[in-house]
């Protein structure tokens, strides 16, 4: 005899039958492997890892000189406007890598800015390589004979200009010791070697540590030209002549000691 709510046996077996459908498929794996399917994913990947690469070597700006990696020392070379001139050796260059073909000066949001307050913490300081001009007045220092001609030279040569900076290393005051050239009348100059023969600065003389950029001789050639020729710095009479390196020894030594 059944009991009213018991469920008979076929009922039973209705409900404890499981249909193929509630098992879970196997995954085709053939779609992931088709060709057709691959390589766009290999290209696309490889296309952004190129891409990213060559933005960060070619692309990227540099904002200072402590920014410069070690990798690029040597190597590589910073394009950029040269914004101000510090001193007779020295200026401040905003770096725009890729130049025009990458839209510097074309494009709203590629413009080198003009004021000092945008340009704060914006700009590689550039000391140039292998010379050394005379000394400006400092810190209640006086200024060397020919210290203002060879600021007005360098500023009328390279200031707002385009200049390339080939990058030697980083000095004790976090400035990129470099060998700079602008173009003046579609030639490239070295901007180091015309202030040398002009006779508006020395070929850089230290004990260790100086940067010359492997033009070591063809400085030392354009100054003892200079000389020979009593420009600039060198018409003056050689008994009242001190070198800017002679300069700066002896207003170090007359620095009171604490």
């Amino acid at each position: 005899m059944r009991w009213p709510w018991s469920s008979s046996p076929t009922d039973r077996e209705q409900k404890t039958s499981v249909s193929s459908s509630d098992f879970p498929i196997a995954t085709d794996w053939s779609h992931y492997r088709d060709p057709r399917n691959i390589i766009p994913v290999v290209v696309l990947t490889g296309s952004a890892f190129i891409l990213s690469t060559f933005y960060r070597s070619y692309l990227k700006r540099i904002p200072q000189a402590i920014n410069i990696g070690p990798k690029f020392w040597r190597k590589r070379s910073l394009f950029g406007k040269v914004t101000s001139v510090g001193d007779a050796d020295n200026f401040r260059l905003f770096h725009t890598p890729g130049g025009r073909l990458a839209g510097w000066g074309l494009l709203p949001w590629r413009r080198v800015p003009d004021t000092v307050k945008e340009l704060k913490d914006k700009t590689v300081h550039i000391r140039l390589a292998g010379i050394d001009a005379p000394e400006m007045a400092h810190f209640g220092n006086p200024a060397q004979p020919f210290s203002r001609e060879a600021f007005d030279f360098l500023t009328s040569y390279v200031l707002h200009r385009r200049v390339r900076a080939y990058v030697h290393k980083r000095d004790q005051y976090d400035r990129a010791v470099a060998t700079v050239y602008v173009r003046r009348w579609l030639l490239r100059r070295d901007v180091g070697l015309q202030m040398l023969k002009r006779g508006l600065a020395t070929v850089y003389e230290a004990k260790s540590g100086a940067e010359y950029g492997n033009m070591e001789e063809k400085y030392r050639k354009a100054e003892k030209g200079a000389r020979l020729k009593r420009m600039g710095m060198w018409g003056e009479s050689k008994k009242g002549y001190e070198s800017p390196r002679d300069y700066k020894t002896r207003i170090g030594q007359a620095k009171p000691t604490k």
